[in-house]
């Protein structure tokens, strides 16, 4: 298991240009199962979880040919659906969160879908029902082998059909879509996700010749076409990696440019970081963060505190909140942060605690953050990563620190961010890998 050293309280400068999109590119990479044809995608990052997918997709048949560092080309004109129900696949993808998203994309191609249970962040629940009480609407019989815990559906043919669901989820919209596209008739998808990934998959299958409506809004209409051809794709920038090296640049009090960021797919953020008194400027597609002596919170009109919460799009994304409440350690002010999403996400606030912040767990939800306005800066400690958002954020608190710091189970941080030592070194970070 490989850890960080981390030597802090050094200030950074330069230029970082963020990665492809990896909520993005997880859906991307499994659309290219719905063609025969060649399917080309640009800006793809190179991090362990969009790695061990292309890793999934070559086992199960697919061509896989990398043209370039962040570029690839894939053809699944010969797939090996024995590998679905073989052991190997359920090693390989229990591994992979984002491998729930082949299932939409093999049912409506070939009438089944298969995958064992999900691994990925250990942050709390993260259930699946979305997923299979969208593709049994549209027709598909579910199984389910509890021995193994491995999900399984099956339809001869999808039929279009008006659905309503449960939840605004992204991976199941995304699963739900794609199954979608080749079924007979019409479906129209209520309360589906509207992120840019979602916009982003929509314009992707259109581009392929698929018939979707109502990109960008929480109601889709796909109308079933026979089948879908080959097409070129550029992902997004990482949104969450744009707020991380905000993150970075604040708590070191750094003069930052963040290039090429899209500034019109970034939803709330810009916001929430201006409303925790965060200086930033908009230069053409770039973010320039300016070094940062100190920062206020804003409080509400009527003088009570900020409160910072998870929505789906285009509230604000629960991927950075963790960044966000590190960040608030050393404003000028108080914040409550309202992790409503997931259960177990705010639980790695006691390594802040322990480097000198001042943070009540109010219950496994909320988190109240007195800000120190850098006049007690974090001390450097010895810690672990429990998932990538949290990795990021320990990662953050430890460049800011006083000392040296460890980090053990960076293998997580490694999950979402692309070449995250060397792309810090470039900057002036004190960071090896042990």
């Amino acid at each position: 298991m490989a850890s960080f050293k981390i030597e802090g309280g050094h200030k950074l400068n330069g230029t970082i240009t963020p990665q492809g999109a990896k909520n993005e590119v997880l859906q991307i990479l499994c659309a290219v199962l719905l063609t025969p044809e060649k399917v080309t995608v640009h800006n793809v990052p190179d991090i362990i979880d969009v790695n061990k997918l292309i890793f999934i997709l070559g086992e199960l048949g697919v061509k896989v040919e990398k043209l370039s560092s962040n570029s690839y080309a894939f053809q699944a004109d010969e797939i090996k659906l024995e590998y679905l129900e073989s052991p190997e696949f359920k090693r390989d993808g229990s591994s992979l969160r984002g491998s729930i998203m082949l299932v939409g994309p093999m049912l409506a191609r070939f009438g089944k879908g298969y995958i064992p249970k999900p691994g990925g962040d250990k942050i709390g629940r993260r259930r699946l029902d979305t997923h299979f009480e969208g593709f049994t609407n549209l027709g598909a019989i579910f199984r389910y082998n509890k021995e193994e815990s491995f999900y399984g559906v099956e339809a001869e043919k999808l039929v279009g059909t008006d659905m309503l669901l449960d939840e605004a989820s992204v991976t199941g919209t995304a699963n739900i879509l794609m199954a979608a596209v080749l079924a007979n008739g019409t479906t129209t998808i209520y309360n589906a996700a509207c992120e840019p990934y979602i916009q982003q998959l929509c314009k992707m299958l259109n581009s392929m010749g698929a018939n979707i409506t109502g990109v960008g809004s929480n109601l889709l209409t796909i109308t079933g076409v026979d089948s879908l051809g080959g097409c070129e794709h550029r992902v997004l920038p990482d949104m969450i990696e744009i707020g991380s090296w905000i993150g970075v640049a604040v708590m070191t009090r750094s003069e930052l440019t963040i290039k090429n960021v899209s500034w019109e797919n970034l939803g709330q953020i810009p916001n929430i970081f201006a409303k925790l008194g965060i200086e930033f400027e908009k230069i053409g597609d770039d973010i320039f963060i300016p070094e940062q002596e100190s920062y206020e919170i804003q409080n509400y009109i009527d003088g009570s505190v900020l409160t910072v919460s998870d929505a789906p799009w285009p509230g604000f994304t629960p991927d950075l909140l963790s960044i966000v409440l590190v960040i608030a350690t050393q404003a000028k002010g108080t914040v409550l942060i309202h992790q409503k999403m997931f259960e177990s996400r705010l639980f790695f606030v006691d390594k802040l605690i322990d480097m000198g912040a001042k943070v009540i767990l109010c219950d496994p939800h909320r988190a109240t953050v007195i800000g120190q306005n850098f006049e007690s800066t974090l001390k450097a400690t010895t810690m672990t990563s429990p998932d990538i958002r949290a990795g990021i954020s320990l990662l953050i608190a430890a460049l800011s620190a006083k000392g040296t710091s460890i980090i053990h189970n960076i293998e997580q941080i490694d999950r979402g961010y692309e070449n995250i030592e060397a792309r810090l070194k470039s900057i002036g970070a004190k960071i090896e890998r042990i």
